[in-house]
């Protein structure tokens, strides 16, 4: 099976220009290509784990990835998809974000000489001329089109309208495949289905100015079965980065998906074989467990490494089974002996450890008989956390069935 049939299997493909064509290219000959990510924040999320899992597919199959950060398309913000303005961030921050997404991408693809690049648009677009863009490039562009493009409708409608820095953006996404096609031979951008009209106008930026043919081919927004967002969750976003999200529970967030999307991930964010996923299809009922212990394992392993996904499998085992000792990897909070000693209210407890996001969402949790300390369910909103509540210096609180956080004292 060719590389583009198997990412079509794997459910990687929207849409994509000339098919056929580019079926051709990519077996025929080595194809560089390149997926762009903004520099909004320091870390990854689970949202960019699928751009960068078909990257990996495409380097393993042969072909050379470019992972673009967008030092410069960041400054301004892209409107695809948007219903508000982005928020504006500095030049500082983005240096700062982009130094640490460069060695998040390190983890998931190889940037071995010939065999992919790290590049940040920053490097072309801050030394453009303004009047010579507007000459080399706007001309190929026509404003009637540009508007007929969804986004741009979507935030026209509203009242805060669109910037004029905001529709720009176009321009320069166009632009950087343009430099990327003229400087690496780059000749297919890849990103979310929000992001067609902007790729399809690079393709024929390209082929206005150079004559030649470029591609693109764009990811479905992934949902879970319920028809949610993928990557959420009560906490907020599901982080790539041990610090914000630890590996813990990132295995947890994986090990809690439903039923109707475990398969769908398994082709999506592992490197399982289809043979194999096409065996574990056939489980059913309880033996869905396992096939949700292999896809919590393998992305855990690929966004983590092997060690870590090992102690996060062994701690998820130990507190489902009550009673092991293996908690090392859940996420902990140390107190001090003086504050033990005090005494700690439990709504406190909850707000600190981010077990409940207020005061008052605690005491609802906790009227609803939905908050357990050492899997005894906590009956007052008063109980205060004294040395006693602890067992070896620890204690285990639970919110629900699924979602745990270990306490200790040092």
């Amino acid at each position: 099976m060719d590389i583009l049939e198997n990412l079509k299997e794997r459910g990687f493909v929207e849409q994509c220009s000339d098919e056929q064509e580019l079926k051709k290219l990519l077996s025929a000959s080595k194809v560089v290509f390149y997926i762009g990510f903004d520099a909004t924040a320091d870390s990854l999320h689970v949202g960019h784990l699928i751009p960068i899992m078909i990257m990996a597919h495409l380097q393993k199959a042969g072909h050379v990835p470019i992972a673009l950060i967008g030092g410069g398309t960041t400054l301004i913000g892209d409107p695809s998809g948007k219903t508000e303005m982005r928020r504006i961030i500095s030049l500082e921050e983005i240096k700062k974000n982009s130094e640490k997404l460069l060695v998040q991408f390190k983890r998931f693809l190889s940037f071995e000489k010939g065999k992919g690049m790290l590049l940040d648009n920053a490097d072309w677009l801050s030394n453009l001329k303004y009047i010579d863009f507007l000459r080399d490039i706007g001309k190929y562009f026509r404003v009637n089109e540009m508007i007929k493009h969804e986004g741009y409708k979507l935030r026209m409608e509203r009242e805060t309208g669109l910037s004029f820095i905001e529709f720009n953006y176009q321009l320069l996404q166009a632009y950087d495949f343009l430099h990327l096609f003229e400087n690496y031979n780059c000749q297919l951008q890849i990103g979310g289905g929000d992001q067609w009209g902007n790729i399809l106008a690079g393709v024929g930026l390209i082929r206005q100015k150079t004559g030649k043919t470029a591609y693109g081919l764009t990811i479905p927004l992934l949902t879970t079965s319920d028809g949610t967002k993928m990557g959420k969750t009560e906490a907020g976003a599901v982080w790539l980065d041990a610090k914000k999200f630890s590996p813990y529970q990132f295995y947890q967030f994986w090990i809690n998906t439903e039923d109707n999307d475990v398969i769908r991930f398994l082709k999506i964010f592992t490197f399982l074989p289809m043979e194999k996923i096409n065996e574990l299809a056939k489980l059913t009922g309880a033996e869905l467990r396992k096939v949700k212990e292999i896809l919590a394992f393998e992305i855990t392993k690929i966004a983590h490494g092997e060690k870590e996904a090992e102690k996060a499998r062994a701690s998820s085992k130990a507190v489902f089974a009550k009673g092991g000792e293996d908690l090392a990897s859940l996420p902990t909070t140390i107190l001090s002996n003086a504050e033990v000693t005090k005494g700690i209210p439990i709504l406190d407890l909850l707000l600190e450890i981010k077990l409940a996001p207020s005061k008052s969402e605690g005491a609802r949790l906790i009227k609803q008989g939905g908050v357990y300390i050492n899997d005894k369910k906590i009956e007052s909103i008063n109980l205060i956390i004294k040395a006693d509540s602890f067992k070896n210096n620890s204690l285990l609180l639970r919110k629900g069935k699924k979602q745990y956080k270990r306490v200790i004292i040092r």
